[in-house]
């Protein structure tokens, strides 16, 4: 092709025809321009292709990531719930003794005690600037707040587990009978949220104390209706937040799988 252009050309200039020879030369750089341009649109294509498939890759790793995260966060504010329905049944306990039975008040002593963990999986696409495959804006600003985001649910949860390990569980020590309250705990497979395989069920008995049969001591002390309290309070606050954040969650479940079905 070349060989055939520089032929034109040369014969051109050899029969003296200049003006035509321009013009053929103006039209051959509109060819190689043209040429270029093409090509580059085709590279773009290719390069947007490749990009189109990754960011459904990542799309579709994204939406594994964010289910496993809410339903773990949805097991966290069940757990929650159960601390502040045990708080109050305590409280009542407290105001009316005739309801009061061992075994009830082991039980809610127990659910007070948990301490649920948000340990959600963060990715690394903003620092990997990954982030920049994904197409949609709302997406990328919700994916560039996430670890900010669980903040404000993280720090409920070491505030409370700070309190319960060197608080509530001295107090607990010093005036219930911490075998008891353990056993009930096991009995009554409070410890099934916690299992990484759900429905995981675990044979574990040492039974009551013989000693310390009467759990409405713990009652006697003032100070319990300020662990129960507070209990309720920070449950509560750590599940308004983990309620915001879950709308975050299912707004970015929602982005992800329309883009998805877009792809």
């Amino acid at each position: 092709m070349i060989k055939f252009f520089r032929h034109i050309r040369k014969s051109l200039l050899n029969e003296g025809k200049t003006s035509k020879y321009f013009k053929y030369a103006v039209g051959e750089i509109v060819l190689v321009v043209i040429g270029i341009l093409i090509a580059l649109q085709i590279n773009n294509w290719n390069e947007n292709k490749k990009d189109r498939i990754e960011e459904k890759a990542l799309l579709t790793q994204l939406q594994s990531e964010f289910e496993s995260n809410l339903k773990q966060l949805d097991q966290k504010i069940d757990m929650r719930n159960s601390m502040i329905t045990a708080s109050f049944k305590l409280l009542e306990y407290l105001d009316k003794p005739p309801l009061r039975n061992n075994d009830s008040i082991n039980k809610y002593l127990g659910f007070v005690g948990l301490s649920p963990t948000f340990d959600p999986i963060v990715n690394d696409i903003n620092s990997s600037g990954r982030i920049q495959l994904l197409t949609n804006s709302r997406l990328k600003e919700l994916l560039s707040l996430w670890t900010s985001e669980i903040v404000a649910v993280t720090e409920e949860e070491e505030v409370w587990n700070h309190y319960k390990n060197n608080i509530y569980r001295p107090f607990l020590l010093k005036n219930g009978s911490y075998r008891n309250m353990l056993n009930t705990y096991w009995q009554n497979n409070t410890m099934d949220a916690f299992h990484l395989d759900k429905g995981t069920k675990i044979e574990f008995n040492f039974k009551n104390s013989k000693v310390n049969t009467d759990a409405s001591k713990v009652f006697k002390d003032s100070k319990i209706e300020d662990h129960l309290a507070l209990c309720a309070t920070m449950s509560k606050t750590a599940n308004t937040q983990s309620k915001s954040l879950r709308k975050r969650i299912v707004e970015i479940l929602n982005l992800i799988e329309t883009q998805l079905e877009e792809n």
